[in-house]
């Protein structure tokens, strides 16, 4: 059986980014708008290290340190106001101890490009000087 180009399917992956505005208005009306700039500006740090030591676990077969990583990026997303992003992540850290190779391959490349949009979408927010 012979396929064309008009076999394949191709998957859009257009999820939007979920930001908690309540979770970061609190964040700025506690801490102020410069204090909040600064725990916001460590947490995308934080955020992108963690994505990075996700993916490079992934790829060493190293589990452990996926799980462990997946946790803590778990914690830096609900404290910047991402629950989708913590979602998935949590996902990932469940998958990483189980046996799911492509459920486990699945998530991961959903929380890379959702971390990804995530990251650059609290950057617009604080470019906007936490006006949400």
């Amino acid at each position: 059986m012979e396929h064309t180009l008009a076999d394949i399917t191709v998957l859009a992956h257009d999820e939007a980014v979920q930001l908690d505005a309540d979770q970061l208005g609190l964040l700025y009306g506690q801490l102020g708008e410069d204090q909040a700039d600064t725990v916001i500006c460590r947490a995308l740090e934080e955020l992108a290290n963690r994505l990075s030591t996700i993916e490079r676990a992934y790829y060493q077969d190293d589990r452990p340190a996926l799980a462990k990583a997946a946790r803590g990026l778990i914690g830096v997303a609900d404290q910047v106001g991402m629950p989708g992003l913590a979602t998935i992540a949590s996902s990932v850290g469940g998958l990483a101890h189980g046996q799911d190779d492509p459920a486990l391959a699945a998530a991961l490349a959903r929380l890379v490009r959702l971390g990804d949009r995530s990251l650059a979408a609290i950057w617009e927010v604080q470019d906007l000087g936490g006006a949400i």
